[in-house]
Order: C-alpha cells, then structure tokens, then sequence
C-alpha cells in the first residue's frame, strides 16, 4: 500500500510540474489554453476558471497529463481568436512553449537538491568497507576501513568528498565514463593521508548495476563487525557471544566489516565441521577469545555456515548540509551531472553498448517509491528529484510524439523556413508511438524480470 501510495503521489508531483510548466508557458506567451488535464480517460473532478475559461481536470489514469491550446490543426478557430492560437505563434514562442515542460522538471530536480542541501541529510561516512576479492579497489591496495577525504579524475583538481553517496557517485561517473581515479584516504590505524590512483577505465561495464560495483569491489559503506541479536540455542550463543561483541578476528584473520565476516562465517565448509574457528572479540572494552563453529545449512544447493545471530552494526553517519548560495549551486551542479549521466546512459543503450535491461518500468519505480518512503522524507525526496530529472530527460529526446520530437519539426522548420507537412508529422507521430509503446514494453518484461528473479 505504501508503494503504491508513493508511486501516485510521485507521479502526480511530476506531472502536475510539467503541464504547469507548458501551462505556464503557454499564458505568458498569450496562447488561450482550453483544458489543463492531470491523468488519463474519465473525469474525477473538473473546474472552469471563469476568468480564462480554461478547463482543469483529474482524470483517473494518473500516468500523465496534457494542456490543450486554442490550435487550428483541432478544429476551426474564429477569426478574432486566432491571435491566441498555438499555430499562430512565432517559432521561438513554440519552442518556449514546449520546452517549459521538461525544463519544469529539471528546475524541480534544482529545487528538491537545494533543499535538502540546507536542510541537511544524515549519510553514511566515506569510510569503504573491505573490497571484493580481486576487485579494482583490492587490486589498487585497499583493504577496507580507509577513510576518503577527497577524490578527483585523473588530471584533475581534488574535490572533498562529504559521504559515502558522494563516493558511489565518483565511482559511477569513472566507470561510465572510463575514466580512472584518484582518491586521497587516511588508513584505517594511520593519520598520514595517502593519495593513490585506481584503475576504472577499461572496465566493461553495463549500467549502474550491482555487477559495476561488484567489478570495482566497493558494495557499501563501512559497516562494524558487531554482534546484533543473538538467537537461543544457535551457534553463537553456544560458543558464549553476546549481543555487542566486536569481531576483531577470526582464525587470526583480521576483520574489517561485518560484511566480511558473514564470508567467513559462510565460508565455514563441510572439511571443518569437526573443528571450529577461533574468534577473537572486544566485549565492554576487554579482550575475548571464543570457540566457534558454524552450523551447515543447505542454500541453493550449497553448504553454508549460520551462527545463528544478526551481524553488523549501522555505518557511521555524518550531516551533510550546506549554505543557501552553496547548497543551491550545488543542486545546479547535480542535476546537471545527472542529467548529463542519464543522457549518456540513453546513448549507450541506443547505441548496444549498454543493455535495454537497465529500462525500468512502472512497477519497478513503484517499488524504488515505497522503499524511499519507508526510509524517510529525505530519501523520498531525493528519489523524486532523480525521477524528476529523469521524466525531463526522457521528454527532450527526439521522438515524435514527445516534446523533443516537437522540438526536431522546430528546428526543421528553423533550418528550412518551412514547417514539417502534416502528412509527415502524422507519420512520423505514428512512428514515435510505436517506438514509445516498444519502449514501455521492454521496460515492463524488465520490471517482472526483477520480479521474478
């Protein structure tokens, strides 16, 4: 239900924005706008502006929305009305009209991240949690615990880096834009700040998928190899831990995080269910040592090691905030970058090199909704703000039937002094739904897919 929930109220945000931008738009420019529409098919309320006459509408299909202009090509316009119609106007009015929409939308984007910049956001801290074995960040030296101070593309000025997010975002830009790094930490047990480089580019990737930071060996932020909830008559309660324990080492294996020490755990085989690991833990500020072994348990064919207990403790998390001129140059600067990321993301996949299965569909947005509305505002937020960004973008691209494509007959009819025939602007209309519907399509077998998976 909250899925759901989130999912209208996203939606109806998003394009309520958007038709007000044309809205908007269209009245500044002196274009009679007879009917403001929320949704899709039968009318849930409706109200005439006695002042403009202009119909605004609620519809009961809330994927989408319109503003219909006074416009000759939907029927005769009389004589001392045409000044107001859409087709009457100079091309650069067209042009605005339509554009506002999506420009609405990434204006949104601006707003949302500016307030959140001043509002402050609780995030993790740029402390790395231990690589994935084999990794780029193992094979560049890391061993979990640094903590990131500033990170920066090769050539580049070094920039400070505030949280962990800040750090998925360094290494999503590297990696689709191939470009390697270099990152300034503080090692776990030092204070001297080191500066290195790691090695992105070149590494095939699809998308900003698991298997990308699967690639690059950074899952997620540091996270205490702490002992949580210990359940009755398991493993971990037999050998004598505790709620709160600190896993120092395993087998006189150093542990780093808590994701690491459910590979340990795991890692326990069928060769050793006879013996045990040797746990070293920090309990009320006192050294223990403890005798563990594991119980083997079946999980998808496969014998892995259970203690019985929760594992980890939540990462460290600082307060990201920043100043009115600071905090709003920043939200320029994000939604540019993700503008510019989704773009270039858009270009991969027409061009193959990036699969259609990074396309995500109603039911999967529905999901990302209802998990950032459980979290929080902040995060709820920040989800529409990307969305925002994403309708925007979406809506710019030169498909017939969307306000790119519109913009394409403009700049036709710029480069030509002529307009695109309406013969041609049918065809071509009919071309943007087939490639529209085919899109969604795709969009929604990758939304079951998920699903199934």
């Amino acid at each position: 239900m909250l899925s759901l929930t989130a999912f209208i109220v996203a939606i109806g945000v998003l394009v309520v924005v958007h038709e007000l931008g044309h809205y908007a738009m269209a009245v500044a420019c002196g274009v009679k706008v007879l009917r403001f529409s929320v949704g899709f098919g039968p009318s849930l309320w409706t109200w005439t502006s006695p002042a403009s006459g202009t119909q605004f509408t609620v519809a009961a299909l809330p994927l989408g929305g319109y503003v219909k202009m006074l416009d000759e090509r939907d029927g005769e316009v009389a004589a001392d009305q045409l000044k107001y119609a859409f087709n009457e106007q100079s091309l650069w009015r067209r042009v605005a009209i339509v554009a506002a929409g999506p420009l609405a939308n990434l204006g949104l984007a601006v707003v949302l991240y500016a307030a959140l910049n001043w509002i402050g956001v609780e995030q993790p801290q740029a402390i790395l949690s231990r690589p994935v074995e084999g990794s780029v960040f193992a094979t560049a030296g890391f061993e979990g615990g640094e903590r990131l101070t500033r990170m920066a593309f090769e050539d580049d000025d070094l920039q400070d880096v505030g949280s962990f997010d800040e750090v998925r975002w360094w290494l999503t830009r590297a990696a689709l834009e191939q470009r390697d790094l270099l990152v300034e930490y503080v090692p776990p047990q030092g204070r001297a700040v080191r500066l290195t480089r790691v090695q992105i580019a070149g590494l095939e990737v699809d998308g900003n998928s698991p298997q990308l930071f699967q690639k690059i060996g950074i899952l997620g932020p540091l996270t205490l190899p702490r002992i949580g909830e210990v359940m009755a008559d398991g493993a971990a309660e037999r050998a004598g831990l505790r709620a709160g324990d600190l896993v120092l080492r395993i087998d006189a294996r150093p542990v780093v995080d808590a994701s690491q020490l459910r590979v340990l755990i795991r890692a326990f085989t069928a060769a050793q269910a006879a013996d045990h690991q040797i746990w070293e833990v920090r309990r009320n500020g006192q050294l223990q040592t403890l005798k563990v072994t594991p119980k083997l348990e079946s999980e998808q064919g496969q014998r892995v090691g259970r203690i019985g207990a929760y594992i980890g403790a939540p990462p460290e998390m600082v307060l990201v905030r920043h100043g009115p001129i600071e905090g709003l140059i920043r939200a320029v600067g994000q939604t540019w970058e993700m503008s510019v990321l989704t773009v270039k993301m858009t270009v991969k996949m027409v061009l193959g090199e990036a699969s259609l299965k990074n396309l995500s569909g109603p039911i999967t947005i529905a999901d990302y909704a209802g998990k950032s509305a459980a979290i929080g505002l902040t995060q709820y937020v920040s989800f529409l703000a990307l969305i925002s960004i994403s309708l925007g973008i979406l809506n710019l691209l030169p498909l017939p039937i969307l306000d790119g494509g519109h913009l394409m007959y403009y700049l036709w009819e710029a480069l030509t002094g002529k307009p695109v025939s309406d013969p041609w602007m049918e065809r071509l209309q009919r071309v943007g739904l087939v490639v529209l519907l085919l899109l969604m399509s795709v969009a929604v077998f990758n939304d079951v897919a998920r699903l199934m998976g």
